[in-house]
């Protein structure tokens, strides 16, 4: 079947609010969290989960017992024994990863519904062993007799206990050994980003997001509901009331001295998941679906790792290009606040005139919202549909920059109706 005759169609889309980690993990796992946003998002659709050809489902860290977590998912949403799962993994894109997979196989005809996302538990990252404690648990295992291991047991030094904390090494590049912050922090110095820069544009992420709540401009958005019967209805990083003074007290995260790029300046460490359906024209009009809109194009980028922030630059370039588009056909844009200097020095490199600051992340970002690094790319074309429904706008870009130096940017055009 060619392609060229078949459309990707975003039928429908939900979230769970975004819950930023705190001192103990939160109360859910990375499959509850999925769960929690696709079933109600099944349930409204005039079709049995069975029906569901597969499921794509970006996260990257999932816990030891979630092992290809997209399969757990499917199985809790009541998919069935029949229907295929599979995880993928492109560190901060992975949830668009899952949604340009999906695409795919609904273009090579092998799929007429996919329900496709990502899904994060930043919050339960666990704390790991050191090679040293491993080694030692080793030896003392293999001593033959009591005194072998006597020996071995003297050799135990409490250093060993010290923690390797996952989070953190998730967060870092091993190959140019520097820490996505530290990253940014490159591209402040490069482009000139000031510290009262990237903080004024942090407080208008809080200012827009805050705002797109109380209008319930958020729709997406379902209640999450714990064990306990406690219910979180919005994402909870939000500050109302944050302004430059108070952003201006927080200290430089990764140039103690220098530094530009604070806790206040960055996307929040968070907890959350976003799931989309989507569909062929077949399925569309087999089970009469409305429609949100439909996915165009994906591109893929890489570049060096230590200035990776500029990847949405270099993604949103070649899709524009490969599409014969320029920036004043897009009416939207989203782009991943992982750092607000990341973000400012890409519109510097893009030309400022590219992307006007009002159609730029309208409703806010994830400085404000949190950045669940499986569920943010799914959560960024998501809520872009809703943006240019909302606007009554034709033509969105949404991008993310991706640890190890990668960009991903989608173009997606709002639809109502398939012709």
């Amino acid at each position: 079947m060619s392609t060229k005759k078949r459309a990707v169609y975003i039928v429908d889309g939900l979230r769970t609010p975004f819950i930023k980690a705190g001192a103990k993990p939160n109360p859910f796992s990375a499959a509850d969290l999925a769960v929690a946003a696709a079933g109600p998002l099944l349930a409204r659709q005039p079709f049995q989960p069975e029906a569901i050809d597969e499921v794509i489902v970006g996260c990257v860290g999932p816990a030891a017992d979630e092992a290809n977590i997209a399969r757990i998912i499917a199985l809790r949403l009541g998919c069935g024994d029949l229907v295929p799962a599979w995880t993928v993994q492109r560190n901060c894109a992975s949830g668009l990863q899952a949604l340009d997979s999906a695409a795919a196989r609904i273009l090579s005809g092998d799929c007429d519904l996919v329900l496709a996302g990502g899904t994060e538990c930043m919050s339960r990252a666990p704390l790991l062993y050191q090679n040293a404690l491993l080694e030692w648990l080793a030896d003392f295992k293999t001593s033959r007799n009591f005194s072998a291991k006597c020996r071995v047991a003297a050799q135990f030094r409490p250093h060993f206990l010290k923690p390797v904390i996952s989070l953190l090494k998730g967060l870092s590049d091993s190959v140019v050994n520097l820490s996505m912050g530290q990253t940014a922090e490159n591209l402040a110095y490069q482009y000139d980003i000031s510290r009262e820069a990237a903080d004024e544009f942090s407080v208008k992420s809080h200012l827009r997001a805050a705002h797109a709540r109380d209008e319930h401009y958020l729709a997406e958005v379902v209640p999450l509901f714990d064990w306990k019967g406690n219910v979180i209805k919005a994402d909870n990083g939000i500050r109302d009331h944050s302004s430059v003074d108070k952003l201006a007290l927080l200290n430089p995260v990764f140039d103690k001295t220098f530094g530009r790029v604070t806790a206040g300046n960055s996307s929040q460490i968070t907890d959350g998941a976003a799931f989309l359906l989507l569909a062929s024209e077949a399925a569309v009009k087999e089970y009469d679906l409305p429609v949100l809109g439909k996915i165009i194009e994906t591109a893929w980028v890489a570049l060096d790792p230590t200035v990776m922030g500029l990847g949405p630059v270099y993604a949103i370039q070649k899709l524009l290009a490969e599409q014969h588009l320029s920036s004043n056909d897009i009416q939207y844009w989203e782009i991943n606040e992982a750092f607000a200097a990341q973000v400012l020095a890409s519109l510097k490199e893009l030309g400022e005139e590219s992307i006007p600051m009002d159609r730029l992340n309208i409703d806010g970002g994830a400085i404000a919202i949190g950045h669940p690094v499986g569920a943010s790319g799914a959560r960024l074309v998501l809520h872009l549909l809703h943006v240019l429904k909302r606007n009554h706008a034709k033509r969105g870009i949404a991008s993310l920059c991706i640890g190890g130096g990668q960009g991903g940017a989608m173009l997606v055009e709002q639809i109502s109706e398939v012709s």
